[in-house]
């Protein structure tokens, strides 16, 4: 661990020292700098020392497993979560994404797709294509500072819900298909994850106070995808 602050700091929380030491000698080629902790207690006290950009968190660890702990970030920040398991379960990419998580990856895996994945997150992150605020009903987006409010509010979104939530609004009355949507939002296509667009729209429309069967805002297109229906002001 270099502790750079020059660089792009990645908060690793995972208990495979053998991976661990792997990516903190591969993510420098980068430009990357990994803080490691082998167990959620460490990883959590490094994020409220640091501050990283990024945290890549394991499913399975012992005393505190990744679920709980990404529930325990969620309370504190909206830092951009990665979460990893061995298990290759598709169960654990839903709770996952249910908690606050903003991509899956199962292990194992090639270094190179994780700091693509990372690289993905963070420039969509940091991105603001419109810097101009979109207002409908009490909702209040705000593209420069990527922060949505509701009656004065922060919705408090992830990353990747804030992204899906701007391509919708910025395109009302345009059927997205999740193929699509998930193309747009994470920067290639992936059939096995499209289903989990399924569950990002839910955490949206719960955050926008919504009825799925009386939607105000968000319409499914069923057997397709989804389409924002609400009256920009």
């Amino acid at each position: 661990m270099t502790n750079n602050p020059k660089l792009t700091q990645i908060l690793m929380i995972d208990d495979d020292k053998k991976l661990l030491d792997l990516m903190s000698e591969y993510f420098p080629m980068f430009q990357m700098d990994l803080l490691m902790a082998a167990n959620a207690q460490d990883g959590l006290k490094l994020l409220s020392e640091k501050s990283p950009h990024l945290i890549v968190l394991d499913v399975m660890m012992p005393v505190m497993d990744g679920f709980e702990t990404c529930r325990e970030i969620r309370k504190r920040s909206d830092v951009p979560i990665i979460m990893l398991s061995a298990r290759g379960d598709a169960m654990d990419r839903i709770v996952g994404l249910e908690l606050g998580a903003d991509d899956y990856m199962a292990k194992p895996f090639e270094p190179r797709e994780l700091v693509t994945r990372i690289q993905t997150i963070l420039k969509r992150s940091g991105k603001s294509t419109h810097s101009r605020n979109i207002f409908f009903d009490n909702i209040e987006i705000h593209t420069k500072e990527r922060e949505a409010y509701i009656s004065n509010r922060a919705m408090n979104l992830t990353s990747m819900e804030f992204e899906l939530l701007l391509l919708l609004v910025q395109n009302p009355g345009k059927k997205f298909g999740r193929d699509e949507i998930m193309l747009h939002i994470q920067g290639f296509d992936s059939a096995s994850y499209s289903r989990s667009i399924d569950i990002l729209i839910s955490r949206i429309r719960s955050k926008l106070g919504e009825n799925a069967k009386e939607p105000k805002y968000i319409k499914s297109v069923h057997g397709f995808g989804y389409v924002f229906i609400g009256e920009l002001l």
